[in-house]
């Protein structure tokens, strides 16, 4: 853990670890959603939606080692189970019962949409006081509506096509 580092965010540091690890949480329950989503899903344009869930889990997984990195260098420790991420999530997990391609889409989207919102927050609260941490939160946030644009998209299609 770099002194200067930790320094930079000063007092709100405790609050701020436990802020990415919330976000942590939620970025593995959505590398799970997406890669569990990728493999049951049915109906139309399903090799359209595997790839893209797939891209996306891909995604996800790299959040969550920039957020691991990031709480490790403010002098944290990263949630340690996956019992913590169910306790600690903002966007929960939205298990995916019916495997039907729309479904999956609307899942994913509503989590997207709740990602966007935390990643939101997060930024406000380091705007000005932690600009490391401020652009990885942009960074991932770029990510999140990107996720959301290609879901809604994909959805929108899907809709055009008769079942």
């Amino acid at each position: 853990m770099g002194k200067k580092g930790r320094e930079i965010v000063g007092e709100s540091v405790d609050e701020l670890i436990n802020l990415l690890n919330r976000a942590l949480a939620d970025e593995w329950l959505a590398y799970y959603q997406y890669w569990v989503g990728s493999k049951v899903v049915v109906g139309p344009m399903k090799g359209e939606v595997i790839t893209e869930l797939t891209e996306h889990a891909a995604d996800e997984l790299r959040h969550a080692e920039m957020l691991v990195a990031r709480i490790m260098q403010l002098g944290g420790t990263p949630i340690l189970t996956p019992e913590e991420w169910t306790k600690l999530t903002n966007c929960g997990y939205d298990t995916p019962t019916d495997p039907d391609v729309k479904k999956i889409l609307e899942q994913n989207i509503n989590g997207e949409r709740c990602a966007i919102e935390v990643y939101r927050k997060l930024m406000e609260k380091t705007k000005d006081i932690d600009p490391i941490t401020y652009e990885m939160v942009l960074g991932i946030m770029r990510d999140e509506v990107e996720h959301e644009d290609d879901l809604q998209s994909l959805l929108e299609d899907l809709e055009r096509v008769k079942y």
